[in-house]
C-alpha cells in the first residue's frame, strides 16, 4: 500500500540558508490518512518541516504537526475529537548506495547547532531524495490514543450476583460419580 502522503524532497538542493516546507492536507489525503490510522474522521492535517544541512552529508529536519481528528469511543462508539500539536527531529546522515559510499570519507566539518536527544544515532539514507512525509505519519500514528473514552466515561462491566456458570469438567465430573 502507498503512503496517504507523501512529499519527496531533494536534500542536494539545500542550501546553508536551509529551507522550510509546508503542507496542508486536502479532502482525499486526510481520508485516507483517517482510514490508516482507522479514525472516523480527519478535520485538519498540517505539517511544516524546517531543514537545515549541517554537513554536506548531514541534515536535520525540525517537523510541526498539527491535526484533528474524530477517534470511536472503545465505550460508547461515539466520536471522540482531539487534536495533536507536536514538534520532533529527525537528523539525516547520507551515505550514499553503492561501493562509492564505503570509499568516499566523511568530511569534518563544523556542525551547526543540532540538538538531538542523546543516544540517538542519525537515519542513514542512501538517497538524497527524501519523503518527508514519512516521519509525519509515523509520529502522527504514534500520537494517538489507542484507546479514546469520551469524558466522564467508564467501561465497567456487568456484575453478576448468580452463581459462575457451571464449569464442563464439573459436568463430567458429576456423570463419573453417577456410575
Amino acid at each position: 500500500m502507498s503512503a496517504p502522503l507523501a512529499h519527496s524532497y531533494n536534500l542536494a538542493r539545500l542550501g546553508n540558508a536551509g529551507d522550510t516546507v509546508r503542507l496542508d492536507a486536502d479532502a482525499a489525503q486526510r481520508a485516507a490518512i483517517a482510514v490508516l490510522a482507522e479514525a472516523l474522521s480527519l478535520s485538519r492535517f498540517s505539517v511544516q518541516v524546517g531543514l537545515k544541512k549541517a554537513t554536506p552529508s548531514r541534515f536535520l529536519l525540525e517537523y510541526r504537526l498539527q491535526a484533528e481528528i474524530a477517534q470511536a469511543c472503545v465505550v460508547t462508539l461515539e466520536p471522540v475529537v482531539s487534536e495533536v500539536d507536536r514538534t520532533f527531529t529527525r537528523e539525516l546522515h547520507f551515505v550514499g548506495s553503492g561501493h562509492r559510499a564505503s570509499v568516499a570519507p566523511e568530511l569534518d566539518l563544523p556542525a551547526q547547532d543540532i540538538s538531538m536527544d542523546e543516544g540517538e544515532e542519525p537515519e542513514d539514507i542512501e538517497s538524497l531524495h527524501y519523503d518527508l512525509m514519512g516521519p509525519a505519519l509515523e509520529e502522527f500514528l504514534l500520537a494517538l490514543d489507542p484507546y479514546p473514552r469520551c469524558p466522564g466515561v467508564e467501561f465497567d462491566p456487568q456484575a453478576h450476583a448468580d452463581a459462575p456458570p457451571e464449569s464442563p469438567f464439573a459436568v463430567l465430573k458429576g456423570l463419573k460419580s453417577s456410575k
